[in-house]
């Protein structure tokens, strides 16, 4: 298995600024970890292929570094969102079926997986969410679920929450059909009952017959500002485009998944 300085491994992961006191996060890249082709190197999801105990030692090097203990989700492209406590982070605790995750509780990290997906990380005052949003569940409402709750346990406002957009496939590589802008923006064949405001920013460019360039990021930008938030970054990495740094599932198959993570300080 390949071996990697322990000093410089986490150098390459992503590591958004906040505004917000007491809020950490991180994303990390295929770098930093103990997997073997294809999964080199730093794949943090078991049951692909990958070597048991390759994804072992990079959860526990991912766990190290955070030094919270985290709660991933079995993730089903949908819109449901689970308030997370310290239980849920206990060892042997049954993963919730969701795809966004909020917590008010310092020290219990709230993770998200992907290889394409975009991941989202949104913090308020004293509390912090990650979302998983593909097109479905962009579709679903999961980003205007997972503000919703977090204004709940925040007691605050849309224009008081960050949001922080990781790395997904991107509006270059990002090919759809008919079913996706439909059920994004309205029919796409009738503009007039598709979301003007999505075309007229071009989240979707006619590539062909039948298919369009889909811009992710840009989706969830502008459903975000809907909602009232102001405070969004991130969102310029390419997943498909950059096989050197990133998990790519369209562009490779078989590959690993990388984790955007969350928390709250003690």
């Amino acid at each position: 298995m390949p071996q990697h300085n322990p000093v410089n491994f986490d150098a390459d992961w992503l590591r958004p600024q906040w505004r917000l006191p007491g809020v950490h996060s991180l994303m990390t890249t295929r770098h930093g970890g103990f997997s073997a082709a294809p999964f080199d190197s730093m794949n943090l999801r078991d049951g692909l292929g990958d070597d048991a105990a390759a994804v072992a030692q990079n959860q526990a090097r991912l766990l190290n570094l955070v030094g919270a203990p985290m709660v991933l989700l079995n993730q089903v492209h949908g819109a449901r969102v689970v308030r997370l406590t310290a239980a849920d982070a206990a060892p042997g605790a049954p993963r919730h079926d969701a795809d966004a995750c909020v917590t008010t509780e310092p020290g219990v990290a709230c993770g998200i997986q992907v290889a394409d997906c975009l991941p989202v990380l949104l913090a308020a005052p004293g509390a912090v969410a990650a979302a998983h949003a593909g097109w479905r569940g962009l579709a679903s409402g999961v980003l205007e679920a997972t503000l919703a709750s977090l204004c709940s346990a925040s007691a605050c406002e849309p224009d008081q929450v960050e949001v922080w957009l990781g790395p997904c496939i991107g509006p270059q590589r990002f090919e759809v059909g008919a079913d996706v802008v439909q059920a994004l923006a309205g029919d796409p064949r009738t503009t007039q009952q598709a979301s003007e405001a999505a075309l007229q920013a071009s989240r979707f460019v006619p590539l062909k017959a039948g298919k369009w360039l889909a811009d992710l990021p840009g989706l969830a930008r502008d459903r975000l500002s809907a909602c009232g938030v102001t405070a969004v970054s991130g969102g310029a990495w390419c997943t498909a485009s950059d096989a050197s740094r990133f998990f790519s599932f369209r562009r490779d198959g078989v590959t690993g998944r990388m984790v955007a993570a969350i928390w709250l300080g003690h």
